[in-house]
């Protein structure tokens, strides 16, 4: 009887998911949003609860995380890796002050004391790479100029964390500066480790995965990721730092038939973690701290966008690929959540957990619309205020970088693809950029 009610209650969420996603589909935006909210309705407190399968449902959310960075991985090389990272580290760094400090403000505002201040820093700092991921897969934006920024702001992030997660768990265990500089330096170890086998080795490993039966790929890939993730996680590192850096260690034929074969498991798995998200949140105790969690969420809504302009800026992009960096980077998921669980269980403060969760969930939930329209609402306030008239509107596959697999263009929803101006027709930036207009061929490309 509990493996029926299990398949039952999987069953009945998936069904609910494809609809959702045929929704969403409909009217062209991201179905992320909608997915979280039927979260909120089989959760507790939700008008449909899960209990079956609640643990499935668990271990499949993870999983998703797991695929969407192990897909965006596979998307670029190691070198491509170092290199954006050496270019960024700037930006790193501004992306901690202007987005760690409001979470560390807000926390001593309220008088919960400075371990929860660096608690609410790291929920505010850290943006969700599962569902910036998922979101600009949806939109077709994974070859787009602007993409690279994006990617090495929360491979940083990410990184970082090696950093962050165990010094936290020192100051929430009350740990001495022996054990805790101990965990933090077999966490660097095992960063720099794996880097460093993708780096160096990184053919070596792509020649033993490829293989023609698709079956057999399909095996090694998926193990190979969920061991290194694993791996990494039990060294207290990110597992998705793991699976992300298996990703860049692939090139070639594996990386293309892994992308092929794993798509359909990552839309499945992506959308398991959202719903996920959802399920362990209990609607009841949102209200009492809305208030303030949605002043916090425009204030770092605000200083994320700014951090990937001014990325996206000091990389070169043009004004439109400015504002889409930042719009997203909106969106906070995963690791704010294990950031604020540990805090819960450590006992800090009993407002802290439901405050993040309120927080996280307006991001989250807002994040993928920020991250489609924020360039198209400052072009259009833009031309209210007269500053510069409309370009043509491209599909938005058009501003890739060169070489982008078409594949990713094709995947973006008929609903969401815009009429191709003519190869001949010149599309006029609109900005001014250091007192000159910066005009574009219709593709999109620098000429």
């Amino acid at each position: 009887m509990h493996t029926a009610s299990v398949f039952i209650e999987l069953g009945s969420v998936i069904l609910v998911l494809g609809l959702l996603g045929r929704i969403a589909g409909r009217y062209g935006f991201s179905p992320i949003p909608l997915y979280l909210l039927g979260g909120l309705a089989f959760g507790k407190g939700g008008l449909l609860p899960l209990s079956a399968s609640e643990e499935f449902v668990a271990t499949g959310a993870e999983i998703g995380v797991v695929l969407l960075l192990l897909m965006l991985g596979l998307e670029y090389t190691a070198a491509d890796l170092v290199t954006n990272l050496k270019a960024q580290y700037p930006a790193g760094a501004v992306d901690f002050v202007l987005n760690a400090l409001p979470g560390a403000a807000a926390a001593l505002l309220l008088g919960w004391g400075p371990v929860a201040a660096v608690v609410l820093a790291g929920v505010t700092w850290i943006s969700s790479s599962g569902v910036i991921a998922k979101v600009l897969g949806d939109l077709g934006r994974l070859g787009n100029r602007e993409t690279p920024v994006i990617l090495s702001i929360l491979v940083l992030e990410d990184l970082a964390m090696a950093v962050y997660l165990p010094i936290l768990t020192a100051l929430l265990a009350g740990a001495g500066l022996l054990a805790g500089s101990l965990t933090l330096a077999i966490a660097l170890a095992t960063a720099g480790a794996v880097l460093f086998v993708a780096l160096r080795y990184g053919r070596v490993i792509s020649k033993f995965v490829s293989h023609d039966d698709p079956e057999k790929l399909l095996l090694v890939v998926l193990g190979l990721t969920l061991l290194v993730a694993g791996l990494a996680q039990q060294l207290q590192v990110s597992a998705a730092v793991g699976a992300f850096l298996v990703g860049i260690a692939l090139s070639g034929e594996a990386a293309e038939g892994a992308h092929t074969l794993l798509s359909p498991l990552r839309d499945l798995f992506a959308a398991v973690f959202f719903v996920f998200f959802g399920l362990s949140t209990d609607p009841t105790s949102i209200p009492p701290v809305l208030l303030p969690a949605l002043l916090l969420a425009v204030v770092t809504a605000l200083t994320k966008v700014a951090t990937g302009y001014w990325a996206a800026r000091r990389a070169g992009i043009g004004e439109r690929g400015r504002w889409r960096a930042g719009g997203a980077l909106v969106s906070r998921g995963e690791f704010s959540i294990v950031i604020a669980g540990l805090a819960v269980t450590a006992g800090i403060e009993p407002e802290l957990g439901p405050f993040a969760t309120a927080y996280v969930l307006i991001l989250v939930v807002t994040g993928p619309l920020a991250a489609r329209y924020t360039q198209p609402a400052v072009e259009r306030l833009g031309a209210l205020r007269g500053r510069w008239t409309p370009a043509a509107r491209v599909t938005p596959g058009a501003e890739r970088l060169p070489g982008a697999g078409a594949s990713d263009a094709a995947a973006v929803p008929e609903a969401i693809t815009r009429e191709r101006p003519e190869p001949a027709e010149l599309v006029q930036d609109g900005f001014a950029q250091d007192g000159l207009a910066q005009e574009q061929p219709a593709n999109g490309l620098p000429r």
